[in-house]
Formats: structure tokens, sequence, C-alpha cells
């Protein structure tokens, strides 16, 4: 008999929530979606990709540009901005959550934003199979989960063994941005990161400087308030040969 599959090799980096839509969101899911959120194959879970979908950007663009990608997008204000701004450049947000997801179909239908996709799906296997190998010329990670208690620390995203996912999305001389208000996931960041074979620091001095790119959102405000400092790095791909 076939072996029994495996629901997921490893933790996943969120707890899918059922959150209550508004009616604008509902409505923005219904009448935007066509025009901004990819449909993806799924394997056995519903956030899952299935190994052999495949995402074309050239045809779903409509040209052939510089690709970033934001992992956990969340109301997707950073990547709408960056999207309404540079519109040369295309986009792709990935969430998990279906009302941050119709935020950002409804912002960026109201900027505009005509080079910025979406995906509902887990970011590992977005970026390990979905993605054309060495497509992203940006791999952005701002504010990702914590999960600050000890217990649940291996579910961070960014641990051993993520760096080299990344890797496989990120074209070489590629940057892999990232942010956090919490101390000890900087850290980690940092000594995973600095680890990693084929990358290396762009930034001098222990923390990188802000990224222009990312603007200030309640989010952000929020964690100043509280008093924890905003951290960010840069990372390199070191391209081969």
């Amino acid at each position: 008999m076939p072996e029994p599959r495996t629901f997921r090799d490893e933790p996943v980096s969120f707890v899918r929530r059922s959150g209550r839509m508004s009616e604008a969101q509902e409505r923005a899911f219904a009448e935007l979606s066509p025009r901004y959120l990819l449909e993806v194959p799924r394997d056995v879970a519903w956030t899952s990709v299935h190994p052999e979908a495949r995402l074309d950007p050239a045809a779903e663009y409509g040209r052939d540009g510089r690709l970033i990608v934001e992992i956990g997008s969340g109301q997707g204000h950073a990547i709408v901005h960056a999207a309404s701004t540079r519109p040369d450049d295309d986009f792709l947000a990935v969430e998990v959550f279906r009302a941050g997801l119709a935020r950002t179909m409804l912002d960026a239908d109201k900027a505009g934003a005509v080079n910025l996709r979406l995906i509902e799906a887990n970011a590992p296997e977005v970026l390990s199979t979905y993605l054309p190998e060495g497509r992203a010329e940006e791999v952005w990670i701002f504010f990702p989960d914590p999960w600050h208690k000890k217990r649940h620390t291996k579910r961070r995203l960014v641990r051993p063994g993520f760096p080299q996912t990344v890797a496989r999305a990120l074209a070489g001389g590629g940057t892999l941005r990232l942010a956090t208000d919490w101390e000890d996931y900087a850290l980690q960041m940092r000594e995973v990161l600095d680890a990693a074979p084929g990358f290396e620091r762009a930034f001098d001095g222990d923390w990188a400087e802000r990224f222009d790119g990312r603007v200030m959102t309640a989010f952000e405000r929020k964690g100043i308030a509280k008093g924890r400092e905003i951290r960010d790095l840069a990372y390199r791909k070191v391209s081969k040969g």
C-alpha cells in the first residue's frame, strides 16, 4: 500500500484564523480577487501549494520586469505603497489572512497598482517551488510573527534551513530585507543569516539602516510606543561564478 501523505513536514509560522471580514472586505474579496489574487493549485492543506504548480511572471504581469516578493504582507501597506510608486517593477504579496488580503486589494485598487498580485499560501512553499528559481530581485519579511513564547519559537519563519529556501527564489545579487520589533528574534535572524552559505551582509555595523521602502505603519508605531526598538537587516545573495 502507498505511504500515507504527510500533512506538512515542518511547523508553519502562522495559525490560520477565521476572523470576520467587514462588508467592504467581503465585497473586495469577491470583486477584486479575479484581478489581484492568484489561483494556486493546492496540495494537502488549504494554504499549501501543489509542488508541481509554477508561476509564470511574464504571463501574469504581461511583461518581464523585476519581481519583488513580500512574505507576510499583512494589511499590505508596504507593498501597495511600493507598487504604486514603482510602476516599472512587479510585486507579489504572500499572506494567509483573508482580511489582510482584502484590505490589500482595496488599497491597491484605489492606488491603481496594476503591477501587484497576491497569493494566499504558506510562504516557504511559494519560495521553494511556486516561484521560478532565481526570479525574485528582492524578498521582504517585515515584522513576522515573533512567536515569543519559548515553546513556540520553533514556529518562527526565519530559522535554520529557511535561508536556503529564500536563496532558491532570489536572483544572484538579490536582496533579502527583514525587520522586527522583537530583539531576540532580530538576534536569531542575524545569527541564522550570518551562518547561511550563499548570503553576505548588505550593511555595516550591528544593524542595517531602516529600509526607506518600508512605510511607517500603525503596527510599527504600536511597537515603538511599547518601547520596542525596530531592527532592520539586509542580506545579499552571493552570485555564483
